[in-house]
């Protein structure tokens, strides 16, 4: 039996108007110690924000995104917060926010391979 690992996740929520506290989800975040794993999905399904939310800028939405995304993956464009160690950049980036995209409280959970459970978590937290 393969053994399993402790991880941690984050669900993204885009938080359009951040004073009336509404909310959609478009990404998790994941991060597992021990197998060195960080990892980031989103999606963002431009007509169902726009139904909820219909001044959103989602060309704004998808560069919060995608830094997101860099800051996960320690691209060299990523700035400060990408070259430190993933356990920082995954505190950096589910840490409390007032701006349009927040995470959720970290959860933890226990795995064999981080990017099945992240897929699930995906699936039940933001495709469904």
């Amino acid at each position: 039996m393969q053994e399993r690992h402790l991880y941690e996740y984050a669900v993204i929520r885009l938080v359009p108007r951040v004073e009336r506290g509404e909310y959609i989800n478009i990404g998790v975040v994941l991060y597992c110690k021990s197998l060195k794993t960080l990892d980031f999905v989103f999606q963002i399904k431009n007509s169902r924000i726009l139904a909820l939310f219909p001044k959103v800028d989602l060309e704004e939405v998808e560069s919060h995104l995608l830094s997101f995304q860099k800051i996960c993956q320690g691209t060299p464009d990523s700035g400060l917060i990408g070259s430190q160690d993933l356990a920082s950049r995954f505190r950096w980036l589910t840490a409390r926010r007032s701006t349009i995209i927040q995470a959720s409280e970290i959860h933890p959970g226990y795995c064999q391979q981080p990017q099945e459970a992240l897929d699930k978590i995906f699936a039940e937290m933001v495709l469904m």
